[in-house]
């Protein structure tokens, strides 16, 4: 199978994993192609309700990963947290399904409406964040069970990825001719890096409460309905670390403007959903001086940090060439530089 291909469920698969389950009639199944593509999944109609399948990516299908994950996502909606439910295998004994090396997941498929980048959308997605770290704070670490770390800031695997662009990316169409610039431009992200992520050390960091977050909050992880978030997604990610990690990953993806090639996005950020993500997050919850200050930095590491593996693996970023999205990586960065201090500054979350 090619990097872009996205996996399925074979022929046989689906009954065996299905049985696992109490549904009722089974009505129809389709697929359901969104989110990662070593991610298969399908919509289920049945007697009993509607229903989303997952099967977890291989990198992401150790047990004790699930089982954690499994453990903050039902937390989290004890708490109140909009989510979209964990439907539990007969008999109530398990949240998933363990078949050979794969692992299988079974949730409530909630109904949504398309994202409208909204300021509206940006501050409740705020709140709901807020919300998910509030729960989090009194939440038992599993003694059975490891609990994940690590995260995008000053991570040797980012630097590693960036010295092997080059050879990814050698024979690819988009840098025929380019060599030498991607060879400049590979230096440049590699400085970038070291550089906010010593910004954001010096800022304190170490020293900063760790707490489990989620670790992948952006509008393709929630779910909204009339500009209100209705559930979040995707506890794959779910991990020990700061919170202001979690914010600063969540003010970029809220309030960057993309679309179309990522080579004409412009260098800019939507100030006015930058403003409104961090209102609702502080409408809960207070972060630091220092942690607020570090946010830009952060925003300039996940950014850089998001799209190396992709391209390091593959030589692109979903159906965009790599160095065309390493482009549009260096100008956002120049951006966020010039103009991270100021975001902070009016920023009234």
């Amino acid at each position: 199978m090619s990097s872009r291909e996205r996996e399925s469920f074979d022929a046989t698969e689906l009954p065996v994993v299905l049985s696992h389950y109490d549904l009722g009639v089974i009505e129809s199944i389709t697929v359901f192609p969104k989110g990662s593509r070593r991610s298969p999944k399908v919509g289920i109609v049945a007697g009993r309700g509607k229903y989303l399948l997952k099967r977890r990516a291989a990198a992401r299908a150790h047990p004790d990963r699930v089982r954690f994950a499994h453990r903050v996502h039902e937390h989290v909606a004890a708490a109140g947290v909009p989510v979209a439910k964990l439907i539990h295998t007969r008999e109530r004994a398990w949240t998933l399904v363990q078949i050979r090396d794969h692992i299988y997941e079974l949730f409530e498929f909630v109904a949504d409406q398309p994202y409208e980048r909204s300021v509206k959308e940006a501050h409740d997605a705020g709140v709901v964040l807020g919300r998910f770290h509030e729960a989090m704070d009194n939440f038992a670490l599993p003694e059975t069970l490891p609990t994940p770390r690590g995260d995008y800031h000053d991570r040797a695997g980012v630097r590693t990825g960036l010295c092997s662009i080059s050879s990814r990316l050698s024979s690819h169409d988009s840098l025929m001719g380019n060599e030498a610039e991607l060879a400049v431009l590979v230096e440049f992200l590699l400085g970038a890096y070291d550089q906010v992520a010593e910004a954001v050390n010096d800022l304190g960091h170490s020293s900063w409460p760790q707490r489990v977050i989620h670790s992948d909050w952006h509008p393709g992880n929630v779910l909204f309905k009339k500009r209100k978030v209705v559930a979040v997604l995707d506890f794959d990610s779910v991990r020990m670390s700061r919170q202001v990690l979690d914010v600063a990953n969540g003010a970029l993806q809220f309030s960057i403007i993309a679309s179309g090639d990522p080579f004409a996005w412009p260098d800019e950020l939507d100030e006015k959903r930058f403003n409104a993500f961090l209102t609702g997050y502080g409408s809960l919850r207070t972060l630091s001086q220092e942690e607020r200050r570090a946010i830009p930095s952060l925003m300039a590491e996940a950014l850089i940090a998001e799209c190396v593996h992709p391209i390091a693996e593959t030589g692109s970023v979903g159906r965009w060439a790599g160095y065309r999205v390493l482009q549009m990586v260096r100008r956002k960065l120049t951006w966020l530089e010039s103009n991270g201090d100021r975001l902070i500054s009016s920023a009234r979350g």
